[in-house]
């Protein structure tokens, strides 16, 4: 009797031992994850993605704007587009984010789509921050978000790119809020159709960098939503009075220019 409790004694505590093993390893696992880049664009179709273009319900894109070509994510306006009618665009990730650095891969390609503003020009953007696009109304232009502005040079002027724009929002900047629309990186101009890899570094309600050649070119934080635009006065009341911005969607701009994305990467990090 003692030799079969003393034996199931020594198995409980056996698989005791391997459960700890177990538990560390998939910590280990987990904590390494959140070192690492994970790809958001898989270099085959849209899978976790969804299309929102102005003036259509979410998920339709008629002419195609979004698609995938030689393993590249493709913002193009070939298909269907005989003038661009303020048809923005945006594709947003399947899931929000908080705390993490992203990373893209992208280039700019000739051929502005007739009738783009001509602030449009080799202008596209990644919005962080953003509202759930559920919540956009089908003529919205934009998403209540924080766009890092994405621009290529004509090939002449200094043009810097990774600025700040804020649809339907306010950043805190040097410690004063700070409510221009836009305001410009200190990065160098990328002129042509070379690739260009862009950083942003995002710490919940916290510190937001744009990062370029491993430089920092803009740094704000305490993202907030903006009570003096209308919708965003709405998205303020549906939570609960709250006006700052911890975390939301992710998602890709079309703005009238050809744009394609080799990478789209997201390594999170700790809160």
């Amino acid at each position: 009797m003692k030799s079969n409790r003393l034996f199931g004694l020594t198995l409980v505590l056996a698989l005791a031992s391997v459960g700890s093993l177990c538990a560390q390893e998939g910590e280990t696992k987990d904590a390494e994850k959140k070192g690492e880049w994970i790809p958001l664009f898989n270099g085959k179709d849209l899978t976790g993605w969804t299309p929102k273009i102005r003036y259509h319900e979410l998920g339709e894109d008629p002419n195609n704007t979004f698609r995938v070509e030689d393993g590249l994510l493709t913002v193009s306006y070939d298909k269907g587009y005989d003038k661009f009618n303020e048809t923005f665009g945006h594709l947003f990730y399947e899931k929000p984010f908080s705390n993490y650095r992203m990373r893209v891969e992208y280039r700019f390609l000739d051929g502005q789509c007739p009738g783009g503003p001509g602030w449009a020009y080799r202008n596209s953007g990644v919005m962080i921050h953003g509202e759930d696009p559920k919540t956009m109304g089908k003529d919205q232009d934009f998403p209540a978000s924080i766009e890092v502005q994405i621009l290529g040079g004509n090939g002449k002027n200094n043009r810097t790119t990774s600025n700040l724009c804020t649809p339907g929002t306010n950043v805190v900047m040097d410690g004063k809020l700070f409510t221009p629309h836009c305001t410009s990186s200190t990065s160098k101009t990328y002129h042509g159709d070379q690739w260009v890899t862009a950083e942003i570094e995002v710490h919940g309600n916290g510190t937001i960098k744009h990062i370029l050649d491993g430089k920092v070119v803009l740094e704000y934080e305490k993202s907030q939503l903006d009570p003096r635009d209308a919708h965003s006065k709405e998205l303020i009341e549906k939570a609960g009075g709250e006006v700052m911005l911890s975390g939301g969607s992710i998602s890709l701009q079309s703005e009238s220019h050809p744009i394609q994305f080799r990478k789209v990467e997201i390594m999170p990090l700790d809160e």
